[in-house]
């Protein structure tokens, strides 16, 4: 096989990564937007060692689960990995690639006990963070294509809710208008890199901060009138500056423009201040389902000491505080642990502690303090969870684990690694936070018997 070869190729599975795999004898064929029974001629752009990648040149025999894409960008713009298979067979295909992670990673033969799909797949994201460009047909804000720099213009991206689209239109037209130019990567030349928006599902109010290279915009308060002008719940406008040759979204230093930092959201009946940089799930329906799961798993009794790792603005053990006797959270981000002090205080917990450091570190520190946690809840970064962290945590000996997970590869590993400790998994569930997209959230209960 090589490239630009056409084979004709049957699709059996869907990847990790949100392609269909096919055989052609023995080697993996991948191929973006295809679904399960779909038979498809494909041409092969690129072939490795041991499989190959191809793209639809033509749909012999459609699968029962294809339906007509509802997005003009997609798939260029690659946010979105399913908007051509219905929502049932997407959720049929997540549940599977968690339950095949756990047993070919994890070395457990175990499902999710429950696979919670999502109210409606669309409109459901409270974050964006768009990318500012120059095209022949003027300025404009989308996304990143594929394993690209190229922006693909989105007018109106079906993950968001419609004023984001609204609020990117206005502060385009304003970009091009009053010459702050787009940064270039290549030159390290132009001013605004990126939009980012944060919106608060329960009252609406929406903090827009542009990202910067250099100190701040030209005519900036005539930008925050147009984005004010463009949706009226505009509540602040935050300058943040990056001048890094990085990937890195946000800079470390940002101020406030106009208006508040801050936006405030309710989930599982608390109120929680929100920050640009502070760590928030973008999906709050689902994330109160998955949490609601999480506590369900703990078996809290009010008797507990809970320690939530990874904890951001505390949303996840602040949601559980009123069922412990006390409750430490840990986040290396100080603004994030700022917000989490505040919730705290908004909320009326008082047996919260929380600790700004590394998950390993805190952990360590607490052991060496003698503090014992009945109950630890782990909800890392896509990369899980540091080996060294997995031993302090199991020689802390809680009776619980309760593991949030955005990858089941990841959360397979590390399940494997704590049965070193003789944690094992008891019960599993996944959630659909990600509605159109190839991400699904797990959550795990970890116990051991004896000491």
């Amino acid at each position: 096989m090589k490239k630009n070869d056409i084979i004709t190729l049957e699709i059996t599975a869907i990847a990790s990564q949100g392609s269909g795999i096919g055989r052609c004898d023995t080697m993996a064929i991948f191929v973006p937007a295809s679904a399960v029974g779909d038979v498809l001629e494909v041409r092969i752009v690129k072939v490795d060692k041991n499989c190959a990648y191809g793209r639809i040149e033509k749909i012999i025999t459609p699968s029962p689960d294809r339906i007509a894409s509802d997005c003009p960008a997609f798939p260029q713009c690659g946010g979105c990995d399913f908007r051509h298979i219905s929502y049932e067979a997407e959720c049929k295909a997540k549940c599977l690639r968690v339950a095949d992670a756990m047993k070919r990673i994890g070395g457990v033969d175990i499902a999710p006990e429950e696979y919670i799909c999502a109210p409606s797949p669309d409109r459901y994201r409270n974050k964006a963070q768009l990318p500012y460009a120059m095209t022949k047909n003027g300025a404009v804000f989308g996304f990143y294509a594929e394993r690209s720099h190229r922006v693909v213009p989105c007018s109106d991206c079906l993950l968001q809710p419609e004023h984001f689209s609204r609020i990117a239109a206005a502060a385009a037209k304003f970009f091009e208008e009053s010459g702050n130019e787009p940064y270039d990567e290549l030159t390290g030349k132009g001013r605004v890199r990126h939009l980012f928006m944060r919106t608060s599902q329960s009252t609406g109010e929406t903090v827009v901060c542009v990202v910067v290279n250099g100190n701040g915009l030209k005519n900036e308060p005539e930008f925050v009138e147009a984005v004010r002008s463009a949706y009226d719940k505009v509540s602040g406008v935050v300058i943040n500056v990056n001048r890094e040759n990085t990937n890195v979204i946000l800079g470390s230093k940002s101020r406030t423009a106009w208006g508040s930092d801050t936006i405030t959201d309710r989930l599982c009946g608390m109120d929680f201040a929100i920050s640009v940089k502070s760590f928030f799930q973008v999906n709050r329906v689902q994330a109160e389902q998955l949490y609601l799961k999480a506590a369900q798993y703990a078996e809290l009794t009010g008797s507990e000491t809970l320690l939530d790792l990874y904890c951001g603005t505390g949303t996840i053990g602040l949601s559980m505080a009123n069922n412990v006797r006390q409750l430490i959270g840990v986040e290396i981000i100080p603004e994030a642990i700022e917000n989490a002090d505040k919730n705290a205080q908004r909320n009326g917990i008082s047996n919260a502690r929380f600790i700004c450091a590394d998950a390993a570190k805190a952990a360590e520190q607490l052991r060496k303090e003698g503090i014992k946690p009945d109950v630890i809840i782990l909800d890392p970064p896509r990369k899980g969870c540091a080996e060294e962290l997995i031993g302090t945590v199991s020689h802390m000996s809680p009776d619980r684990i309760v593991y949030i997970s955005c990858d089941p590869a990841t959360l397979a590993r590390d399940i494997k690694r704590f049965s070193e400790y003789g944690y094992e998994v008891k019960r599993l569930a996944a959630a659909d936070l990600f509605p159109r997209t190839r991400h699904v959230e797990s959550v795990c209960l970890l116990t051991r018997e004896g000491k």
